[in-house]
């Protein structure tokens, strides 16, 4: 069971939980900003688990202290979540779903993220103070003094990489909250990379369409839990600041900017506030991505910052991507685990996914069911594409419930004895990730599905599906007993 929520109340509460369980190693040699961070940071990364979270307090530049890697092992995902694993927050979820089933009207289902979460219980607060506007620049702002990355040797210049960016759709009002890496062009402007799906390049268009420019709020640094919710693939609509309070157990304090209609975590670190102007389009990138490759220059607006609010002694919170393992696997790996008891509600053969790191989130994801009639892989696969961000999942790959998704191995086991090429493997056209640099054109290419399920006669196989090598229960039974005495030293149980 997870413990009791932690409740991080800001990032400075975190850092100090890392480092009494272990989890932070503190810096203070000098280093630079400019590909030095990411070289060690990238060192430790792809360390067995994940390595240790980073406090660089010595910045060549700059003033203020960089944490990176701070996500960056299934342990510290947990604690972000103030639970003991990261399955924690899913066992809450299935627990409400239990309890709540779900609705057989079409506006219950609509409002099933809402009930499922229990945001009412939850809801952010106004306060008046805050601890992020206890400086206040305006003509004086700069991004200069922040020790802001240039993470790798082709880069186009520094990037801010783990950003909350905040905006309120035209039409409706509803705030969204998402991370889109932002390229520095000087003091006071910066790329905003929010790809053509995104909800920020959502609310983007419809203000473009009135010829405005669209208020822009971005957090650099916030509680472990708000930063998790910045990241996930809520539903559209669904605000990341409600689903936040669902993790920590507990509304987030908010406060009023002090140039712009919008609002923002009273515990955060720094604030950039300003706008975007959709009509001022500028060349961003190249950047290094988590894909692994280089992302190619492209158009996109610009973010015009109007002040910057922050703490006396603001930690500037970061990370970088690149070729996995990197800190955004694990990002990824406890969304996965989170989201998998909604999914299961809407495919009930679902019985467990994995998106596999090598795949880098959008990429490839296999998984496994309970096969109870002809052709159901390949409904599964049509229905992932048909849900939310994993309409872009390039490759589905779809096993028996008796494989282990998660042992790679097992699946490649699965895959490559299990198909006929001709029969299980098919193709579909659609939307794709605007990362997915292979597609032959910008947003849109094919993606492949691939079921490895044993086979059944009415899906045209004559001849009897042969039976997986298992060891009997009684002989299992028997060497369990055994075991200890054997003594064979690095051996595993089958």
């Amino acid at each position: 069971m997870s413990r009791p929520s932690k409740n991080y109340r800001d990032l400075s509460q975190f850092i100090r939980a890392l480092e009494n369980e272990g989890e932070l190693i503190r810096i203070q040699h000098a280093v630079s900003a400019e590909l030095e961070i990411t070289e060690i940071t990238d060192r430790v990364s792809k360390s067995p688990g994940g390595g240790k979270a980073l406090l660089f307090e010595n910045v060549n530049g700059s003033s203020m202290p960089l944490l990176i890697n701070a996500f960056g092992s299934l342990k510290r995902m947990a604690m972000a979540m103030g639970a003991s694993d990261i399955e924690g927050p899913a066992r809450r979820i299935a627990s409400l779903l239990e309890k709540k089933g779900i609705p057989t009207t079409f506006s219950g289902k609509v409002k099933l993220a809402g009930e499922l979460f229990d945001l009412s219980k939850v809801p952010p607060r106004m306060v008046t103070r805050a601890p992020c506007q206890e400086v206040i620049k305006t003509a004086e702002a700069r991004l200069s003094e922040m020790p802001i990355l240039k993470c790798w040797p082709k880069d186009a210049g520094r990037f801010i990489t783990l950003p909350l960016v905040i905006t309120k759709d035209p039409d409706t009002g509803h705030r969204n909250v998402g991370v889109y890496r932002m390229q520095v062009y000087d003091d006071k402007t910066t790329g905003m990379h929010w790809q053509t799906q995104k909800d920020g390049a959502v609310h983007s268009r419809k203000m473009l369409l009135r010829r405005k420019k669209m208020p822009v709020a971005v957090v650099i640094g916030a509680d472990p839990a708000t930063v998790f919710s910045g990241v996930v693939p809520l539903p559209y609509g669904l605000d990341e600041f409600l689903f936040s309070g669902f993790i920590r157990r507990s509304g987030i304090e908010l406060v009023q900017c002090k140039t712009i209609d919008l609002e923002v975590p009273a515990e955060s670190e720094i604030v950039l506030e300003g706008y975007v102007d959709p009509e001022d389009m500028r060349m961003e990138g190249p950047f290094g991505d988590h894909t692994g490759v280089y992302t190619p220059p492209e158009l996109f607006p610009t973010f015009h910052i109007q002040c910057i609010t922050m703490r006396k002694n603001p930690v500037y919170l970061t990370t970088i991507v690149g070729q996995p393992p990197m800190e955004d696997a694990y990002m990824g790996k406890a969304i996965e685990r989170t989201f998998l008891p909604v999914l299961q509600k809407q495919l009930p053969e679902l019985m467990d996914m994995n998106f596999p790191q090598e795949g880098t989130f959008n990429n490839a994801v296999i998984v496994s069911i309970d096969k109870n009639y002809p052709h159901q892989a390949k409904k599964v696969a049509h229905a992932v594409w048909g849900l939310g961000q994993l309409s872009f999942t390039k490759v589905v790959i779809i096993v028996d419930k008796s494989v282990n998704v998660h042992k790679l191995s097992d699946v490649a086991l699965a895959v490559f004895n299990n198909i006929d090429p001709k029969r299980d493997i098919f193709f579909v056209d659609g939307p794709v990730d605007t990362l997915n640099h292979a597609a032959p054109e910008r947003d849109y290419g094919s993606k492949v599905g691939i079921d490895a399920t044993t086979k059944l006669k009415e899906e045209g196989y004559t001849r009897s599906w042969p039976e997986d090598i298992r060891m009997d229960d009684k002989t299992r039974v028997t060497v369990d007993g055994l075991w200890k005495e054997l003594g064979i030293p690095n051996a595993e149980k089958s």
